[in-house]
């Protein structure tokens, strides 16, 4: 990044403040202790961080983050990994109920995304199948190694390419940069899903797979699956669908009755598909799984070798050890709440997100971009809409700011159905509006960097910035 820049804006000094409050508060360790603390001394240190930073998301105040949160909740899912926290699934000899329990996240995921109703069965060498990963990056990342690997075993393609929408997560383009892959980002129509005949047109030789989301992550949009499986049948390519925001949501919206386009294992031409279960489906932090249809497709995914001096060996994800506890804890979030549960959450988020829709649609100078069901954007044609943001954080509130079009995101949680969550965001949004509406030259914030950074025609730059803050991240 430019010293000048950096200068002018003083970009990194307050990021290093925000990441790192504690230097004058509690101990620096830049090297092991000669002696070990106390584990009492430890454990006080560790509740005091958690006081301190409990109260924001506890109190409905963060988009996304925590989606569950419940007092109840997370005492039963931390039980869970208690018990479970010396289990690794690379020695299912000592722990075969971590292979239970991946199994059975696997078919209980790929049921409510439509396995039951593939013409293979669940299970079989042509039905659904898939893999519990670390996160919804790791399931997409994954996914792109797979159709690469296919690829090139296949059709001899050096060169692959995938074709996205502008929307697709940012996952896909670590996935290009990791696998050597050419991604190829086509636009959106007017409701902000994914064009295409912009996809089609993107189609070349080299191309191994087309992508989709539903939900996508900046509009909460849904991409028109069903004209792009058909596309991807045509020609004989692979199509993941990213449900990592919206698998745990939308087919539950669906059975309470909104109207939700074909999106799943339902549609013709889907092939692969990633959902977090750590987001809507309440599960602790560290899992997702990714699903193929077809077990030929999945063993592209798979490391294997036959001749290392250590022995047979062989991982079915990047991870060779993995921490069973998690595994253990999703499976009993997914069995805990049922289907019934599901839907009952689902209905909370859903009367949240009304209101505030219907709130935001009281303020001239706001307008949600697209028709989306669950999280969702809105953006400004009068006033920076970052500035709106800067004062919604002075305000408690953990939102994030999108680029081309400038707007603000939301994802809702279980948190915002608390009571007065969503009707206090939209008078705190209200007071925002007024407040940059009525102030001219507002000066400080993060209004300026993020306004900088959509500016910037040479974006070596913004990425230099990027890397210095993940930099900061690292200081003592």
């Amino acid at each position: 990044m430019s010293s000048d820049i950096e200068s002018e804006l003083g970009i990194l000094a307050p990021l290093d403040q925000m990441m790192h409050p504690y230097r004058e508060q509690f101990e620096t360790f830049d090297k092991l202790p000669d002696q070990g603390r106390s584990r009492d001394e430890v454990l006080r240190e560790i509740e005091q961080f958690e006081k301190i930073e409990h109260d924001r998301w506890k109190e409905g105040f963060a988009s996304g983050s925590v989606y569950h949160g419940d007092d109840e909740h997370i005492g039963f899912v931390n039980k869970v990994y208690a018990s479970q926290s010396q289990a690794n699934q690379l020695h299912t000899d000592l722990w075969p109920s971590a292979a239970k329990f991946e199994a059975e996240i696997v078919a209980m995921t790929a049921h409510m995304l439509g396995a039951g109703q593939c013409d293979a069965p669940f299970g079989s060498e042509e039905g659904i199948c898939g893999s519990v990963t670390s996160g919804g990056s790791e399931s997409i990342l994954l996914a792109m190694k797979t159709y690469r690997d296919r690829a090139r075993a296949e059709r001899n393609i050096t060169e692959p390419e995938i074709v996205l929408p502008r929307s697709a997560h940012a996952a896909f383009h670590k996935a290009a940069q990791y696998f050597n892959l050419q991604a190829t980002v086509t636009p959106l129509d007017d409701d902000f899903r994914a064009d295409v005949d912009a996809m089609a047109a993107a189609i070349t030789p080299n191309t191994v797979a087309l992508v989709a989301s539903a939900v996508n992550f900046p509009y909460g949009t849904i991409d028109p699956i069903d004209r792009i499986g058909e596309l991807a049948q045509q020609h004989n390519l692979g199509l993941h669908v990213d449900g990592c925001l919206g698998g745990f949501f939308l087919p539950f919206a669906e059975k309470l009755g909104r109207d939700v386009p074909p999106f799943d294992f339902r549609v013709p031409g889907v092939s692969s598909m990633s959902c977090d279960t750590h987001k809507y489906g309440y599960a602790p932090k560290g899992t997702s799984v990714v699903l193929y249809r077809g077990q030929e497709l999945r063993r592209h995914q798979y490391f294997t070798i036959a001749d290392w001096p250590g022995g047979l060996y062989y991982s079915p994800t990047f991870s060779g050890s993995r921490p069973g506890g998690l595994s253990a804890a999703c499976w009993a979030a997914l069995v805990s709440f049922g289907e019934a549960g599901y839907k009952a959450t689902t209905q909370k988020i859903l009367d949240a997100v009304a209101t505030m829709h219907e709130g935001i649609a009281t303020i001239p100078e706001l307008r949600i971009l697209g028709q989306p069901l669950g999280p969702f954007a809105f953006a400004s044609d009068s006033l920076d809409v970052y500035q709106v943001m800067d004062q919604m954080s002075a305000r408690g509130w953990s939102l994030t700011g999108l680029l081309n079009p400038a707007a603000i995101h939301v994802s809702p949680t279980l948190r915002w159905s608390q009571p007065g969550v969503a009707g206090r965001f939209v008078e705190h949004l209200r007071e925002s509006v007024a407040y940059v509406r009525e102030t001219p030259n507002i000066e400080g914030g993060m209004a300026p960097i993020y306004g900088l950074a959509a500016a910037i025609p040479d974006r070596s730059i913004v990425h230099g910035m990027l890397k210095q803050v993940m930099d900061v991240y690292y200081r003592l």
